[in-house]
């Protein structure tokens, strides 16, 4: 339906013909003229229509899907416009075609619509280039994911999201009728990952969890996606590396790719540093900054001085609390683990650490945690014939996203959010 793209029009075009398709941002009547603003994925163009297509389309609303066949005009040096891609041409409309004619818009689309006013229209607010600029970055984060891991040599996996007991200990779950039976929605693919890495050593997935919690917050999400990655062979601090040379791939790749999002985000990252410290440390530096934090937990307040005391840099706090970590996390003595989390832009983006794979302990973990073993026959069996020691971390794809945009609220980077309230659209 088109021959070139709005945005990516310059004076080599000049003189020629073009067909154009895309939607009217603004149309600008001037007497018996107007002039219109043509967009696309790739930006806008502005588009002359002359006294009789003028007089045809005037009351043309904004948003509606037009067809354009025209001349591209290179403008006088002295009426370029410096603050567009194609400022320096114009198209002059030989023909206009509407391919659907949008009805009054329900919301203005500009930053004076509250969140929840957008994400009930979300499809007309995904229209705005700048919330496009979200999620093209939050694509090219996936796809740098998966690039730095086939670097790594790691498999890609599909694993099941309805299981028969909690993947993580928890009981917030939701529930599905699978035929005769109970079924869950997965909290994770945690187990499943350990089954394949303990085969294949190097797996990663980019998974959907499901989350129960009735919580209301900026950072949480009842659905959300998850980069899971688990290796065979190795502890936990070979994990904590591979994450932080993951994390200095994905930026290196959207300050290469993603420059124009960036720019129109307003956001520049800086490639960060790893620092290692445990948890007592942690701890006493808290004491030391009077923030208070948990025996076995990190506080908000905790992750945020970090992000303040070591701005550019991922913290990898280790030696981790066993009580403050899931049944499957090996344990290191003096009721320490080989658990960690990652503390980035003053907020956690991953949670991992090195897991058990010796039967007998893992029931012992089991039931310390008050789960019942045979729930998870299975996995345990797994572990029964020849199983690596082996490690692995999750991050979450929408929390990254946030914190890389220095968006506040987790629903802005989410498609269609799914929340405690939010089921639709």
């Amino acid at each position: 339906m088109k021959t070139n793209n709005c945005g990516e029009l310059n004076a080599k075009n000049a003189g020629h013909e073009v067909v154009l398709a895309g939607w009217v941002d603004t149309l600008r009547v001037s007497g018996k003229i107007s002039f219109l603003l043509l967009r696309d994925r790739t930006g806008l163009v502005q588009v002359f229509l002359d006294k009789g297509l003028t007089e045809k389309f005037k009351d043309l609303k904004r948003e509606s899907v037009v067809q354009i066949k025209g001349l591209v005009n290179k403008r006088p040096e002295n009426q370029i416009k410096k603050e567009m891609k194609t400022g320096e041409v114009e198209v002059a409309a030989k023909e206009l075609e509407i391919i659907a004619e949008a009805e009054t818009l329900p919301i203005e689309l500009d930053d004076t619509t509250s969140l929840d006013k957008r994400l009930d229209y979300r499809f007309l607010d995904l229209h705005k280039p700048k919330i496009q600029a979200i999620f093209k970055v939050q694509s090219n984060i996936m796809a740098g994911f998966r690039e730095f891991m086939i670097k790594e040599h790691a498999i890609e996996a599909a694993f099941p999201s309805i299981i028969g007991a909690s993947s993580e200990g928890g009981t917030d779950m939701f529930t599905v009728k699978y035929f005769e039976k109970t079924a869950y929605l997965s909290q994770s693919c945690q187990l499943y990952k350990q089954m394949l890495a303990c085969s294949m050593e190097k797996v990663f997935a980019v998974f959907t969890c499901w989350r129960a919690e009735k919580h209301n917050t900026l950072r949480h999400l009842n659905e959300c996606r998850q980069m899971d990655f688990e290796m065979a062979f190795a502890n936990d601090f070979d994990v904590m590396d591979v994450m932080g040379r993951c994390v200095q791939y994905i930026i290196q790749k959207l300050n290469a790719e993603n420059k124009e999002d960036l720019e129109l985000l307003n956001v520049k990252l800086n490639v960060p540093s790893m620092k290692y410290m445990t948890f007592a440390e942690v701890a006493k530096l808290m004491k030391k900054e009077n923030i208070e934090m948990g025996e076995d937990d990190l506080s908000g307040e905790a992750e945020k001085k970090l992000g303040e005391l070591y701005p550019d840099t991922i913290v990898f706090v280790h030696d981790w609390p066993l009580s403050g970590k899931p049944f499957y996390i090996m344990p290191k003595g003096d009721g320490l683990s080989c658990g960690f989390d990652a503390i980035y832009k003053g907020m956690e983006i991953t949670s991992g650490g090195q897991r058990i794979h010796i039967p007998k302990l893992l029931i012992e973990r089991l039931k310390a945690k008050g789960l019942k073993p045979e729930d998870f026959k299975s996995y345990i069996d797994s572990f029964r014939f020849g199983s690596p020691s082996h490690s692995g971390w999750g991050m979450g794809v929408e929390r990254l996203t946030m914190l890389l945009l220095g968006i506040e609220n987790i629903r802005e980077v989410v498609l269609f959010p799914r929340d405690r309230d939010r089921l639709t659209p």
